[in-house]
């Protein structure tokens, strides 16, 4: 078992902040290795994704680095709470990457059923019918587009909605009624966001 060093007390945490910031490379590498204990706890939230927990503490040491490179001592608060955001973006970061290159190469599979238990695939919210084996490379150039086109839009209602209904980035379908606690909206009005979001998303593609 990895034995980490334990945290440094708030002085010698400034201390070492500021020689870090003038470009001592001696003080960075001591706070790295006296916060990858942090690294290690914040890894263990991600025990269900299928990682080597060794490749994911590299990725959150990548995070630790970024926040000492950047922390402004001046703020008050310590390291630890700063650092802890970023060590989880740089995870999350990695994470949504790698589920958005599965999915780029298994769109045709099931996303989710509807009432009648009929399955949902991607190129439902687009209108396609029946795919025949012709038409199967030109709808993969579609499925990418997609893609492209949802990493384009900005952040908003509609795109929200619209990764939630179909489970998109790997996550799980959402019902409307889901959605709608989800954004604290009610279910018309998800159902609303939905069609003008395919109609959005239509008119992109």
């Amino acid at each position: 078992m990895q034995a980490f060093l334990e945290p440094l007390s708030p002085e010698e945490e400034r201390h070492y902040l500021k020689l870090s910031h003038q470009g001592d490379m001696e003080a960075r590498n001591l706070l790295v290795e006296h916060n990858l204990r942090l690294v290690a706890h914040i890894v263990k939230k991600y025990h269900n994704f299928d990682r080597d927990k060794d490749d994911l503490i590299s990725v959150g040491t990548i995070g630790l680095i970024k926040a000492i490179n950047t922390y402004n001592v001046e703020k008050g608060h310590r390291l630890v709470t700063y650092a802890s955001r970023c060590i989880e973006n740089e995870l999350l970061m990695m994470l949504r990457q790698e589920r958005k290159t599965a999915k780029d190469t298994s769109l045709y599979e099931p996303i989710g059923v509807d009432k009648e238990g009929n399955e949902i695939h991607l190129l439902d919210i687009l209108g396609a019918d029946e795919i025949d084996v012709i038409q199967k490379m030109d709808q993969m150039e579609k499925i990418k587009k997609i893609y492209k086109v949802l990493g384009e839009m900005e952040s908003s209602r509609e795109k929200d909605t619209l990764i939630m209904r179909y489970g998109l980035y790997g996550g799980n379908p959402m019902t409307q009624k889901e959605v709608a606690a989800k954004l604290e909206i009610s279910r018309s009005y998800v159902s609303r966001i939905e069609k003008k979001a395919i109609a959005l998303l239509k008119k992109k593609m």
